[in-house]
């Protein structure tokens, strides 16, 4: 996922709504106090802004105001010097396929009303585990699929080209079909709630340790993370995994368990055993033909769940502070 991820060091409807399930037969609600109302938010829209752009020195100004969408959706470094990045973005914007785009964009995400109920409710979650935290500003872009998400501690940006879904005409490029598949507006908030909860602000971990395990409980717990602020969020979604690896993975935990205690895979430190099990892969091969990849991570959010189960008195901020992944995992006693 080419999300950009900067943080400090500190962190990132009425009544009760029934919504989807949770991953399973369980009905999940939430709290009408947790549903954002008085969440002060509002989402900046500047797709139409840019992709209407025909004129140089507005394109310069817009770039001078808006500098993390020139850099990072606009690619501003990569060219010599703006003069030929606005012709080339202005040749680009005057394509006819730009008005397919941005009726693309507005047949799957309207008014945005969608998005903006999502982050809300994220963020009365999130604020009520940490009541000092500041809601960041929200602008969505299009800017020819060059860029998905960039995420701090004060600014999300949301680049909608990038999130059309399946059957959208416009699609990015160059990636596996396994992949590709999380790039719809459904992952958009968990995607950055995951972001918020794998950030140093929120996730502190020791550095000194560089195994496996280490590796899977900081996962596990950005994962636990996410899930407290997009409780009705299937597991499946937050993990991008789909519906049929969830549930794979879930039936299948003791194999999982059985060949990471074989084979001796947590406490190990080598780089290419952390390709095999966190990394980006389609599959784990190591393990079956099915079983999807970053096995680990999945792995580590099992025990991290565990954990909380068996310490109900451990708030979510004081887990998500305790960097000794080894307390964690012997206090989880998980044994599938």
């Amino acid at each position: 996922m080419k999300v950009q991820n900067f943080f400090p060091s500190f962190l990132f409807v009425a009544g009760t709504l029934l919504l989807q399930a949770c991953g399973g037969d369980e009905i999940c609600s939430v709290d009408s106090d947790l549903s954002g109302a008085d969440i002060n938010l509002e989402i900046e829209r500047l797709e139409n802004d840019l992709l209407d752009m025909q004129d140089g020195s507005a394109l310069k100004t817009f770039m001078e105001e808006h500098p993390v969408i020139a850099e990072y959706f606009l690619k501003r470094a990569q060219y010599p010097n703006d003069s030929i990045l606005v012709e080339n973005l202005l040749e680009r914007f005057r394509s006819p396929y730009i008005d397919s785009l941005q009726l693309e964009i507005d047949r799957v995400f309207g008014d945005l009303g969608d998005l903006e109920s999502q982050f809300r409710s994220a963020f009365a979650h999130l604020r009520s585990y940490y009541p000092e935290f500041k809601v960041p500003k929200i602008k969505t872009v299009a800017s020819g699929l060059e860029h998905d998400l960039f995420i701090s501690d004060s600014l999300i940006v949301i680049g909608l080209d990038y999130y059309l879904g399946e059957g959208a005409k416009f699609r990015p490029l160059n990636l596996f079909q396994y992949i590709l598949r999380r790039y719809a507006p459904e992952y958009i908030v968990p995607s950055c709630m995951l972001l918020y909860g794998i950030s140093p602000g929120f996730n502190s971990t020791d550095p000194r340790d560089k195994t496996v395990l280490a590796e899977m409980i900081a996962y596990g717990k950005a994962f636990y993370f996410a899930k407290e602020m997009l409780p009705c969020t299937p597991d499946s979604v937050l993990i991008w995994y789909s519906d049929k690896e969830i549930g794979e993975v879930n039936a299948n935990r003791d194999i999982v368990w059985a060949h990471f205690v074989e084979n001796e895979v947590f406490y190990k430190t080598d780089h290419m055993v952390k390709k095999k099990y966190i990394e980006e892969r389609p599959k784990t091969y190591e393990i079956g033909e099915e079983a999807p990849g970053r096995i680990g991570t999945w792995l580590g959010w099992d025990i991290v769940k565990k954990y909380m189960d068996e310490n109900s008195k451990v708030s979510l901020p004081a887990l998500m502070q305790t960097k000794d992944a080894q307390m964690i995992f012997k206090g989880s006693n998980y044994k599938p």
